[in-house]
């Protein structure tokens, strides 16, 4: 059976990651399905110039899945957090269907690093673990698979916070040091990713590999922003404890935006040692550039009305 990869059905297309694998996989020269949910009332994106299907599914029954997938050499999944235990019968669905690469629903944290299954973040994502291990079993059907870890969505860190640099309101919120070294991808650049890995389905067949635009931490973040913004930042600085403390009593409460918290600490905290090393980064693999961080922050800053003059 040929590896060549030339359709692709994407679960979670609508959505703002999922948008921009689409049209990746759209200017990779790829024919895409986004599967919707029957009876979502979701807008559908445009992907002009290029035509993509839209096919509603059922994702309760095997059968409307397998139809889903007949035809498609593979399926990319964008899925939620909270959905992505949905997975393992699209799984089966794909093998049912004959589908040649899964691409599961990882991106964001690295699931399979070493003894993040022992924290509170690898708890939250135990799901997606599981994941990969049904499609490591599932290796002898047919089916290969890639997963992809990306560290934080940068554009999405910057507007919701997540980097601690508010410039809007002319605050930073520093997290122990603020010399932590951490991974962060535009999401063109995880589109490009998972295009590149479908379009080398040899070179990345049963893998999981990271990628990111480049590593930062929050203290270069703060010196761009205030160099670009011509302003000084009132800076705080928080303990990664007294976050991660915050965040168990949010979880004991069952209230799980206690997930940014530990995502924090993760990432930000001092020693927490998940900057991409060259030798560790899929970019050569997956011809991806690097991208400039002053840039990004700058066109950030300028669509916020805050560059100085």
């Amino acid at each position: 059976m040929s590896s060549t990869i030339n359709t692709v059905a994407v679960l979670g297309g609508t959505g703002n990651l999922g948008t921009h694998i689409v049209r990746a996989l759209l200017v990779g020269g790829f024919t895409v399905t986004i599967l919707t949910r029957s009876g979502s009332t979701s807008s559908k994106p445009s992907f002009t110039p290029y035509t993509v299907t839209f096919t509603e599914v059922d994702y309760s029954s095997p059968s409307s899945l397998q139809s889903a997938f007949k035809g498609q050499d593979a399926v990319v999944s964008v899925l939620a957090t909270a959905a992505v235990q949905e997975q393992k019968k699209i799984v089966d669905a794909a093998i049912a269907a004959g589908v040649k690469r899964f691409v599961p629903s990882e991106f964001g944290v690295n699931t399979r690093q070493k003894g993040v299954e022992k924290t509170k973040i690898g708890e939250l994502l135990a799901g997606k673990r599981e994941v990969v291990d049904y499609l490591i079993q599932k290796e002898g059907t047919g089916l290969t698979w890639t997963g992809l870890s990306t560290g934080f969505f940068f554009e999405s860190a910057l507007s919701n916070g997540l980097t601690g640099i508010d410039a809007k309101n002319g605050k930073a919120t520093i997290i122990d040091s603020g010399t932590e070294l951490w991974p962060a991808s535009l999401q063109s650049h995880i589109g490009r990713a998972v295009s590149e890995i479908l379009r080398h389905p040899d070179l990345t067949k049963n893998s999981y590999l990271s990628t990111a635009s480049f590593n930062v931490s929050q203290n270069q973040l703060l010196a761009i922003t205030e160099e670009l913004t011509g302003k000084k930042l009132s800076v705080t600085h928080v303990d990664s404890k007294d976050i991660h403390k915050n965040g168990e009593e949010k979880l004991a409460k069952g209230d799980y935006s206690a997930f940014v918290d530990f995502l924090k600490v993760h990432f930000l905290a001092d020693g927490a040692g998940n900057e991409l090393k060259k030798e560790e980064s899929a970019n050569e693999k997956l011809r991806l550039l690097t991208e400039d961080v002053r840039a990004v922050v700058k066109g950030w800053l300028e669509e916020e009305g805050l560059l100085a003059a």
